[in-house]
């Protein structure tokens, strides 16, 4: 053999051989399954956990238009939801769709949360679809930042049953009769210890919702926890709406022992039987409706007005691709059928506008009271400035202890020391950020 024989590849199969084996590797290669598209993944992040099924519905909804796109909703409580954004944003280790109320303007300010994408904008821009307060709720220097969804927004909850059996024929009508139903409606064991209050109040719980309610209370005496003036703003609480306002809790919890911090509160104890009214947004309706459908109960605005805090839904995702699929989630929420589905089945109040809503209400007439109040009924929300949930906290942390304190309980000179003192922290606040203004 020569070295070139030695070195020759060897010899291949005939053309028929080869013909032969191309068919049969054409055949394994058609039969064999194709690989599966890359699934792209969002993630929504919430903080009402009654809002889970309208998440996954839309998301549903979303899966049918988008196949490769999966939408994962992570809803844990309100107070934790906020503290995760607060960690996740300068990380950059946010969800790509985000819940948030008012403090999504910090995040945009700070350059951390981008504008809507054309599409989002347009849509919220439309006055048909949104009033100006709500664009503006999602809107910071003029740029819209988020696509509005539900609002927050509060009436009287009360049990007719009980009001019949105190004998009395309606809701009360001023922040006085609150306290005199209260003592009426309470009810209590042989010791005389409350065992049904005549008023739920939030005593405790922690976080800024304690001084929400607060607010609420003192709004129908004509305060405010903060009030903007020429573009900035003072506390206006040390003063006699916060004196009234205060001094009725302490009546309730300490002197007239209408309530306790012991007792249920809120929803649960509404629900439960074991209190006979409170002040509380429209999502009991629906809670109502899962948890104690029997219910005896009926919806009355409050005396002067009420606080409107609009949700909306926001995109931090920087990636592009994510971000536009994410905004298409956002105004898929909006979709008329959806933000109905929401009202009937969750009972919070949709934002937008041109949508028919009368199917919902006249089904459940507890939600007439959140549409249809008196002309001079005025509304309020917080402050769209950085440093409002830092206010808030704090106030809310005096609060709580505040009204179990007895040396503060019919002692009005101690109630106004108490109030200047939180209104000097409130101004010191908003100082150090430069928000503060002389009233």
């Amino acid at each position: 053999m020569s070295a070139r024989d030695a070195f020759a590849p060897p010899p291949g199969p005939s053309a028929t051989r080869r013909r032969a084996l191309c068919a049969a590797l054409a055949a394994t290669l058609m039969a064999a399954p194709l690989p599966a598209l890359a699934q792209q993944k969002l993630t929504l992040w919430s903080g009402w956990t009654e809002l889970k099924p309208f998440y996954e519905r839309v998301a549903a909804q979303f899966k049918k238009k988008h196949p490769d796109v999966d939408i994962s909703v992570e809803v844990i409580a309100l107070r934790e939801h906020e503290k995760r954004i607060a960690l996740a944003m300068p990380s950059g280790a946010a969800a790509d769709i985000i819940e948030m109320q008012v403090e999504y303007g910090r995040y945009a300010e700070a350059g951390l949360l981008p504008p809507a994408n054309a599409a989002a904008t347009a849509f919220v821009s439309d006055p048909k679809h949104f009033d100006k307060f709500v664009q503006d709720a999602v809107s910071v220097s003029g740029k819209v930042y988020g696509v509005p969804l539900f609002r927050g927004q509060t009436v009287l909850f009360y049990n007719t049953d009980m009001f019949a059996k105190a004998g009395l024929s309606g809701p009360p009508k001023t922040m006085e009769d609150y306290t005199t139903y209260a003592e009426k409606l309470t009810q209590r064991d042989s010791a005389g210890k409350p065992t049904v209050s005549g008023w739920s109040l939030r005593l405790s719980g922690g976080g800024m919702g304690i001084a929400e309610k607060f607010w609420i209370n003192m709004h129908q005496y004509g305060g405010a926890v903060v009030r903007e003036k020429n573009g900035k703003w003072f506390a206006d609480y040390a003063n006699e709406a916060g004196r009234k306002t205060l001094k009725q809790y302490l009546d309730n919890v300490i002197v007239k022992k209408t309530v306790s911090p012991e007792m249920k509160a809120d929803a649960e104890a509404f629900s439960l039987g074991q209190t006979a009214m409170f002040i509380r947004e429209s999502w009991v309706i629906g809670d109502i409706a899962k948890k104690a459908p029997g219910l005896p109960y009926a919806t009355a605005p409050l005396p002067k007005g009420s606080i409107v805090i609009p949700v909306g839904l926001y995109v931090p995702t920087k990636d592009a691709k994510k971000a536009a699929l994410a905004w298409d989630y956002t105004l898929m929420a909006n979709e008329p059928e959806n933000l109905v589905w929401l009202l009937d089945n969750v009972g919070w109040l949709p934002n937008r506008k041109d949508v028919d809503y009368s199917g919902v209400i006249k089904a459940k007439p507890a939600f007439e009271a959140f549409v249809n109040y008196p002309k001079d009924h005025s509304f309020f929300t917080l402050p769209f400035i950085t440093p409002v949930s830092e206010v808030l906290t704090r106030l809310a942390a005096r609060l709580e202890k505040g009204y179990l304190d007895p040396a503060l309980a019919g002692n009005d000179a101690a109630i106004d020391a108490f109030l200047k003192a939180a209104a000097d922290e409130t101004n010191t606040i908003l100082k150090r950020e430069g928000f503060y203004g002389a009233p």
